[in-house]
């Protein structure tokens, strides 16, 4: 038994390796990247503005989130007192007072966000809409997280405070399953009729061995000025949505993106991100089961608000290493989307876009780009096109 948890790490680190690996050639050199080459001084400062500002209010959200939910936790439990719905009922009660706790302690935060983008020409969107807008979403979290704690106490009362053993691969299921449905869950969306993007999808899907892939677009240019793609579902829902501010760039620039998306499905990083999850569910659920045992455990409803409280620090402690994961993602589609499309000024532009559009930090400090850069920076994938465009040349040359 005391050699259990040294097979067990070896296993998790053994399948991080695994998901680790890269198309991207192994010790790719970025090369210096003049950024004052690409943009101007004033659009440099004004990202950085944007963004600086965007941080310090982020964490000042998290800090008022944790703070909530901390004293939830010492004082939630004398609304179980108060319930007669029984302990499993009484911990969904709890659970969903929390969520509302949550939500209304981050509602001042969405609108100040919000004015600062109005402020800054990104988004158009009303206060109102913006808390309206987002209920559907909203709703789907809320249906999560009472059927997560359903299906926990229920795994309790019969597992005790081994019902982690049986509730990781619940939650990495019900991950499974948001993941599936996660297309039908976009508003405001239509098929991609550009025949020119869908005839480059085409091209770009032979390429890659994914058979088709259903493209939709969805209508937020009545809301926002940026621009957006994403890969979403699994298996059989498979599909790419792109915003339709992204139509406006130019063909070559938007074709670009669209190779990013398809190399997101060719290379299964949805399927990897989902098995990433794994292997933080299982030590998640055994760290929650270990906390709340002095509340005894989660057959108890008393400790579904101390079991929030954990959760959250537990997703922002695992920010960093999350970011580095997504940013791995990325930097191989990006550089499968290169090999693709073979157009550097086209991703090039792009990414100059994403910056002017959205106002992206090209270069962000050490400390916001490990807590919050899940993408590589604007200056990073900038520099993999140029590391992109030397191999194409010293290839060229030592070809016959």
């Amino acid at each position: 038994m005391a050699a259990l948890p040294l097979v067990a790490a070896g296993v998790w680190v053994a399948a991080a390796a695994l998901l680790w690996r890269s198309s991207v050639p192994h010790g790719l050199r970025l090369p210096d990247v003049d950024l004052g080459a690409v943009f101007t001084e004033a659009q440099l400062s004004r990202a950085a503005r944007f963004a600086r500002f965007e941080r310090v209010f982020w964490v000042l959200s998290q800090v008022t989130l944790v703070t909530v939910l901390a004293v939830y936790a010492v004082r939630g439990g004398r609304f179980a007192r108060e319930s007669a719905a029984g302990p499993i009922g009484t911990g969904m009660l709890l659970g969903m007072l929390g969520f509302a706790l949550v939500w209304l302690a981050q509602v001042p935060f969405q609108l100040v966000s919000l004015w600062w983008e109005r402020r800054y020409g990104i988004s158009s969107a009303g206060y109102l809409d913006s808390l309206v807008g987002g209920w559907f979403g909203l709703g789907a979290e809320f249906l999560f997280l009472c059927l997560a704690l359903l299906i926990v106490m229920g795994l309790a009362r019969v597992m005790s405070d081994r019902w982690w053993l049986a509730g990781g691969p619940v939650f990495v299921g019900l991950a499974a399953l948001f993941l599936l449905v996660s297309p039908y869950l976009q508003p405001d969306t239509h098929r991609l009729d550009d025949p020119a993007l869908l005839a480059d999808a085409r091209l770009y899907e032979q390429a890659e061995g994914t058979g088709p892939i259903r493209i939709d677009v969805q209508v937020v240019s009545p809301d926002t000025k940026a621009a957006n793609a994403m890969a979403l579902g699994l298996g059989p829902t498979r599909r790419i949505v792109l915003w339709d501010t992204l139509l406006e760039f130019p063909h070559a620039e938007a074709s670009f993106v669209l190779a990013h998306e398809i190399a997101h499905h060719s290379r299964n990083h949805l399927p990897k991100g989902l098995a990433w999850y794994a292997l933080f569910a299982v030590p998640g659920a055994w760290a929650i089961a270990r906390t709340t045992r002095r509340r005894g455990g989660m057959r108890d409803p008393l400790a579904v608000p101390l079991s929030l409280l954990v959760l959250v620090v537990l997703q922002l402690a695992a920010l960093p290493l999350e970011n580095a994961i997504g940013r791995r993602i990325e930097a191989e589609a990006d550089w499968v989307a290169l090999e693709r499309a073979r157009n550097p000024d086209a991703a090039r532009g792009a990414f100059r876009h994403f910056t002017i559009d959205s106002l992206s930090d090209p270069s962000p400090p050490s400390w916001a780009y490990v807590l919050f850069a899940g993408h590589p920076t604007i200056e990073q994938r900038l520099g993999m096109i140029e590391a992109w465009r030397l191999r194409q040349a010293t290839s060229a040359a030592q070809s016959p």
